[in-house]
């Protein structure tokens, strides 16, 4: 029996980071050792709040540890119109809000200096947090074992501006550092996580409302299907943020290409753009493996597969 994958969530939850954390935390495969906030679809303390909320609703048998989102990041864009003002639909559940939790780039350093090589750090949101680490340990890049960026784009165009993709919009220097680090880094663009939509048919696959994890998401996820009607006139929701794990747990899912890449800091126009070397003779040293395909329907299988397990832990 394969030992479970070492897993960190750094996540901005967001209706499909709260759906990431549930796939994680109830794959057999997975142990997630923390999840960690940054601000993006909500604001820095909201998406604290909400890391707590998703984690104590789901009550998953082993805890992970917690990170709290930097106060003093400045987002230059927010996701509420799709997410909702609170980033989990309005649902409006309790929670009991933690104090004094250690900031997210401690805990992302603690817990790669622990366990050496060993982790994957899954970057759902702007990359804040892993560009911090990098800056608090010198060790840091050297000790992850691959992080897995959900965001940029390599052939389409953005989601937040013609050029660029949120979570690389939102923070495009911290998004330069940790592109030009020597992680090992796993990167799913746009274009590749756009290629499944979750349509109004999933609902009947999803798990009962009596259990934990389907009162979670049939709770988020109706607000989440009228925002993406009424703001991108789409019949269906994106859910990329999932695939991050999906890419963690089942890697040969997605096919991959190295590239060579950098991110815009200063254009005007394509400020926070990803832009890869795509010359017949290419002059950028290969910085990363890029998603240029996915399995969708092996995508889809897995995440129905593991809700289902998700449901029977309670």
């Amino acid at each position: 029996m394969r030992m479970a994958r070492k897993v960190i969530l750094d996540v901005d939850p967001g209706i499909d980071d709260a759906l990431a954390v549930a796939l994680a935390l109830f794959d057999p495969g997975l142990e997630v050792v923390a999840v960690t906030a940054t601000g993006g679809n909500v604001g820095a303390q909201q998406a604290t709040i909400n890391v707590q909320t998703i984690v104590e609703l789901l009550d998953p048998a082993r805890l992970p540890r917690l990170g709290a989102a930097p106060l003093d990041m400045a987002v230059s864009e927010d996701a509420r119109l799709i997410h909702g003002p609170d980033g989990l639909g309005n649902a409006g559940f309790p929670v009991a809000e933690l104090h004094n939790m250690h900031p997210s780039e401690k805990v992302l350093c603690d817990e790669v200096r622990a366990a050496p090589e060993e982790i994957t750090i899954l970057a759902l949101g702007p990359l804040t947090n892993i560009a911090r680490a990098l800056q608090r340990d010198s060790t840091f890049a050297a000790g992850v074992g691959r992080l897995i960026i959900v965001g940029g784009t390599v052939t389409g165009p953005g989601n937040v501006t013609p050029a660029a993709e949120f979570n690389i919009y939102c923070d495009p220097l911290a998004a330069r550092t940790v592109l030009r680090s020597r992680m090992t880094k796993t990167l799913l663009p746009l274009e590749v996580t756009n290629q499944l939509v979750m349509t109004f048919d999933w609902l009947d696959l999803l798990p009962p409302e009596s259990t934990r994890v389907g009162t979670l998401l049939r709770q988020i996820l109706p607000y989440a299907f009228r925002s993406h009607r009424q703001e991108l006139g789409l019949e269906g929701m994106y859910i990329d943020d999932a695939l991050g794990v999906v890419a963690a747990a089942h890697p040969e899912l997605f096919e991959t290409r190295e590239m060579g890449g950098d991110v815009e800091t200063q254009g005007e126009l394509t400020l926070g753009a990803t832009v890869f070397d795509r010359r017949q003779v290419q002059k950028w040293r290969s910085n990363a493996d890029v998603a240029v395909s996915m399995d969708a329907n092996g995508v889809k299988d897995y995440i129905l597969r593991t809700l289902a397990e998700a449901a029977k832990a309670g």
